[in-house]
């Protein structure tokens, strides 16, 4: 009798990433100059992959819905800063 994996069955790769890269882009937000060019493009990502991770987990493949979707926020709220902080510098 064969034993199966220990192989987890869900599917949380879009979540951990949408953490991962959320907290990048908050922190990358308080860089200046190169964390402009840092946060756009991570927060992008972590607003991507948390929509992905939060989809997956209401389908019941993931079981990270809640880092999804604070990924996603962080995300937003990297892009938010960088938004008023060029907002603030072009005045």
């Amino acid at each position: 009798m064969r034993k199966s994996p220990s192989r987890s069955m869900f599917r949380d790769g879009a979540g951990n990433l949408a953490l991962v890269a959320g907290i990048m882009a908050v922190i990358c937000a308080f860089v200046p100059f190169i964390g402009d060019l840092v946060t756009i493009p991570t927060g992008i990502v972590a607003v991507v992959s948390g929509w992905i991770g939060l989809g997956r987990a209401v389908e019941g493949d993931a079981s990270n819905g809640r880092e999804a979707v604070i990924g996603a926020a962080l995300g937003g709220v990297g892009l938010f800063i960088v938004f008023l902080t060029f907002a603030a510098s072009s005045m």
